[in-house]
């Protein structure tokens, strides 16, 4: 992997929590945060184009996505998106055959302590290094493909189709 590039959506992973009504903001990008304390040995770039929790992301917003990634000259990129509109935004990827495209996320905001941000970025980045081009998803320790997973709300985890 020549350089990996990073596209910011906002979501989870970026919630910073005010108070106990659980009212949030999205924050600062947080991957970069993660990629430099975990001592990455490659090169990244990191494009923060929404802060937005996914449930507000539109198919405006997904065109916007698609079209920065089109525009990167890196074969290899990861998205950090909202779990709850992931695979949506995932399937509007499908058309950006030259590239390998990872999302992944969170179900808890990264700068909380058990966050399985980390550990969702560490399984990404590896998949986005192995895999051939397409478009991937990366949660629970598994890679799927968008046209065969969906979030299961209740057990607040991704599960097969």
């Amino acid at each position: 992997m020549d350089q990996l590039c990073i596209v910011t959506t906002g979501g989870t992973i970026d919630k910073i929590y005010f108070d106990d009504k659980s009212d949030y903001q999205i924050g600062e990008p947080q991957i970069g945060g993660i990629l430099h304390e975990l001592g990455v040995g490659f090169r990244f770039n990191v494009i923060p184009i929404l802060r937005k929790d996914s449930l507000h992301i539109s198919d405006d917003d997904r065109e916007l996505i698609r079209a920065t990634i089109a525009a990167q000259p890196a074969r290899h990129v990861l998205v950090t998106h909202g779990t709850d509109t992931m695979v949506a935004t995932a399937q509007a990827l499908a058309s950006l055959t030259d590239k390998t495209i990872v999302l992944t996320g969170a179900l808890s905001p990264a700068r909380f302590r058990g966050s399985d941000a980390e550990f969702n970025v560490g399984c990404a980045v590896g998949a986005v290094q192995a895999l051939p081009p397409g478009v991937y998803i990366a949660m629970n320790g598994r890679i799927w493909d968008p046209a065969r997973v969906r979030k299961n709300v209740d057990a607040n985890r991704f599960e097969a189709t």
